[in-house]
């Protein structure tokens, strides 16, 4: 049985590992942390838990064919519950609340109704967000791969939705800018949708989403990060799999061009192939030679970091009574680095005992914008911690504003920034995702490079923008071209 190492224990590297053991593979799972999950993951702080990745989840829906994927290593069955929060966001706006229904028409008719002016801008936009309705990821097999259950559609059928996304994906980043945005006469769609330009400028993320909930799928699994990825592992480690935590791999050991083992500390561990589910952007230094193609230099060139500064509250207070997406139009300007937020998204957790005591509330809120140079310099010259407080203390006092019930009542501020994912994931500047910015090229990128055998590639940089589903499918086509290399069956989903 050829032995198989696995580096990292995140979305990609689990499931390249379950697909591994599947196909017959002696699998080892090599993790640096303490804990399997990587971006995917929660924390506890004074007996609240705060959610850092499952807001929503690509494939809940069972008439996608990811949703395969994440049964086919564990991650869900028939007995996990999706939550599906509805209004899907809710905006107050002065006197008016603003609804993002999971409904497209149900959310057009709505802001038709609020502002019968702007009906040509919004029918432009829902539109879109129909059309990406039905840009399904599609699952693909290896050509040259043998494999149980080959998936059976015509490879037409399976690239097309692909190449309509990178057509749409292009056409969004340019149609729906600031000057779109700015077309509305209404100053309640006009303030919310800019809030969704935080990501260059662009609001393809938020037609990209609503698309997903339009056609019944982005729902989250009940619980949350903890019990998704436990799930994952215990299917793993159910088969005979192995996961050794507090494992840094310091080098991949290449010998004639190919790859024998790794190095952990002092410890060599011999293996017939290693997978690097690393991020690929930040992955040289496990190389005395590092890997070079074409298909790298142009992922390189064209990655550009999604990262966030990240605020946790735990509040003696039960929230409940408002929304669980909720869209909060700051009194003043939140200042982080160079950036300025007028607007905060927080997730409310009120009432789901997962997360905090009964009669209080975990919430978080995210700030994305790339300011890993600016908390970098404040670790380098120890204003670190005091750069964090300063920010924490800041939201809380502008959430005060906002929802004066909660003064004097919050018991845990925590701060995550970029260089939090960078120590912990090992994540490129921090970042969590690429972002589609112009010159992106939209496309999957090879799980191996030219004159190196033995190894191979898994992880979200490989199929921008990245994200869970494309981790886990990630790591799958790995083993598919593990699996064709060694002439071995792949075994698919049943």
């Amino acid at each position: 049985m050829k032995k198989v190492i696995v580096i990292g224990a995140g979305i990609a590297g689990l499931s390249a590992a379950v697909y591994a053991k599947r196909s017959g593979f002696d699998v080892t799972i090599l993790e640096s942390h303490d804990i399997a999950g990587g971006h995917c993951t929660s924390w506890e702080r004074k007996g609240y838990l705060f959610e850092g990745a499952m807001h929503w989840l690509t494939g809940s829906s069972d008439k996608e064919p990811i949703n395969k994927v994440w049964r086919c290593i564990g991650a869900i069955n028939d007995d996990v519950k999706f939550l599906y929060n509805e209004p899907y966001y809710e905006f107050a706006h002065k006197d008016t609340v603003v609804n993002v229904y999971r409904d497209a028409t149900r959310t057009e008719k709505h802001w038709i109704d609020l502002s019968p002016q702007d009906e040509k801008h919004i029918k432009l936009l829902f539109k879109s967000i129909r059309k990406m309705s039905k840009l399904i990821m599609p699952v693909f097999d290896l050509k040259g791969v043998k494999v149980t259950n080959k998936i059976k559609q015509p490879l037409f059928t399976l690239l097309l939705p692909s190449l309509v996304a990178v057509k749409k994906m292009r056409v969004m980043s340019k149609k729906f800018d600031q000057d779109f945005v700015d077309k509305f006469a209404h100053d309640g769609l006009r303030e919310l949708l800019r809030m969704q330009l935080r990501r260059n400028g662009k609001c393809w993320y938020f037609v990209l989403a609503l698309g997903t909930a339009h056609r019944g799928s982005g729902g989250s699994p009940e619980g949350g990060s903890r019990p998704f990825i436990k799930r994952i592992v215990d299917t793993f480690e159910g088969m005979g799999g192995k996961i050794r935590y507090k494992s840094r791999v310091d080098s991949v050991l290449v010998e004639n061009g190919k790859a024998v083992g790794v190095l952990v500390g002092d410890e060599r561990i011999d293996a017939d192939a290693v997978i690097v589910t690393v991020d690929l952007m930040a992955m040289d230094h496990l190389f005395e030679t590092p890997p070079r193609s074409l298909w790298l230099d142009e992922m390189r060139t064209c990655t550009k970091p999604i990262t966030c500064t990240y605020i946790s509250l735990g509040i003696d207070a039960d929230l409940s009574n408002y929304p669980h997406n909720y869209l909060i139009r700051l009194k003043r300007p939140l200042a982080i680095a160079q950036l300025t937020y007028p607007f905060a998204q927080a997730s409310n957790y009120a009432g789901n005992p997962v997360y905090s005591p009964e009669g209080k509330t975990a919430m978080t809120i995210v700030f994305p914008g790339d300011t890993y140079d600016f908390w970098k310099e404040a670790k380098e010259n120890g204003r670190y911690a005091e750069e964090k407080q300063k920010v924490g203390d800041e939201m809380v006092a502008l959430l005060v504003e906002q929802l004066p019930e909660i003064e004097g009542k919050i018991e845990v501020v925590d701060v995550a920034t970029p260089l939090t994912y960078e120590r912990y994931c090992a994540s490129w500047r921090g970042s969590w995702m690429t972002d589609a910015a112009d010159g992106m090229h939209v496309r999957a990128y090879p799980a191996a490079v030219d004159g190196l055998s033995g190894v191979y590639f898994a992880g979200h940089r490989l199929s921008p923008p990245g994200g869970m589903p494309v981790a886990v499918r990630s790591g799958r086509k790995a083993v598919q071209y593990l699996c064709r290399d060694t002439k071995t069956l792949f075994v698919a989903e049943d």
